[in-house]
């Protein structure tokens, strides 16, 4: 890649990473009209803003499918093949599923950017999936004004292991994989304010298979499974609690990067946490400080599981963490019946 070296992939894009995502007020318009149809077979359809779709294949087995992609959160074409990757075989681990093969999504603009640049993306995102045991199969590509990534990924799971994203019981601690700040760095690598060593370990986050969702798929004490991407931990705690949970959530348990403080003081923000917020800020109580603020509606890009399991399974799901090298062994919350407030930050 030394030759496309001075070719920067976010100076040719208007957003980055998940943080493509519509916003969430614009979103629930569009997605207002559900899918009338009844279909027995569709176990999880687009009702309930789950990580992936779900179709009953009979003898207790299902059939996983998502699709998932975005601009470059980075400069580099072949980082943002991984990385595009490695979110999109997010959404079938946040089911508890096993992915078995994808298919590419290319968009790119033909006469601007080398097309070998477009070989590195899918040259990336092909080692993801190496990683991940499987094929990217086929794919679709068009020559589009500004240049994007991402793969459809089809998987499959038990129904018994089947996990969902808005299941939790009351009393679950809530546990989470990844640091966040993945937002804040992309903003930084876009406005070129990004330290090497601070970018290189965000992308290296977010690069990490979720693969740790088909262990939890095992664990009949997971009641709730999601990934957290463009919404911020906020937004996907927010789904998990449903309609009838909400949440006790500890700000000094919440993992993030440790080097954020040099960015946030720098007020380097991705546009969508202001989205995110405008969204349910009604909904929060308890954050008063602009770190928690800023770190708590940061849109992730690939980031972790969030996690939500009965007292009885902590020591499984601590076990798992110390197995994968996950350092965040505490839980960063805990589920409760609907309050006034839906989400406490204490």
């Amino acid at each position: 890649m030394e030759k496309f070296s001075d070719i920067k992939l976010t100076q040719y894009a208007s957003k980055a990473g998940c943080g493509c995502k519509i916003a969430p007020a614009d979103l629930e318009k569009i997605l207002s009209q559900k899918e009338v149809h009844s279909f027995k077979n569709l176990l999880v359809g687009n009702q309930d803003n789950d990580d992936a779709a779900v179709w009953d294949i009979g003898n207790d087995m299902a059939v996983v499918n998502t699709v998932d992609f975005f601009m470059p959160i980075v400069n580099d074409a072949y980082d943002f093949g991984r990385i595009a990757a490695a979110n999109a075989i997010s959404d079938v681990y946040a089911m508890g599923a096993k992915p078995l093969f994808a298919n590419a999504i290319l968009g790119w603009p033909i006469d601007i950017l080398p097309i070998e640049m477009a070989q590195e993306v899918l040259k990336g995102a092909r080692e993801i999936c190496a990683k991940a045991g499987i094929p990217l199969a086929g794919g679709h590509s068009i020559d589009s004004k500004e240049p994007l990534f991402g793969l459809s990924v089809t998987g499959s799971v038990r129904t018994e292991c089947l996990k969902r994203n808005n299941t939790p019981k009351e009393g679950d601690y809530l546990f989470l994989s990844k640091a966040l700040g993945t937002g804040i760095m992309g903003t930084a690598i876009k406005r070129e304010l990004a330290d090497t060593t601070h970018a290189n370990l965000s992308i290296e986050s977010m690069c990490k298979l979720n693969d740790l969702g088909m262990l939890l798929g095992d664990l009949s004490e997971v009641n709730a499974l999601t990934d957290v991407t463009g919404f911020g931990l906020i937004g996907h705690l927010l789904e998990m609690c449903g309609k009838d949970f909400s949440a006790d959530l500890y700000w000094n348990k919440v993992p993030y990067f440790e080097f954020l403080d040099t960015y946030l003081q720098q007020n380097i923000i991705p546009d969508n946490t202001y989205k995110n917020w405008n969204a349910w800020e009604n909904k929060v109580e308890g954050i008063s400080d602009m770190k928690p603020f800023q770190v708590l509606n940061d849109p992730q890009t690939s980031g972790g599981l969030l996690i939500s399991v009965s007292e009885e399974g902590i020591e499984k799901v601590q076990n798992l963490f110390k197995e994968q090298q996950i350092a965040w062994l505490e839980p960063i919350g805990r589920i409760k019946l609907r309050a006034e407030k839906l989400i406490s930050v204490l």
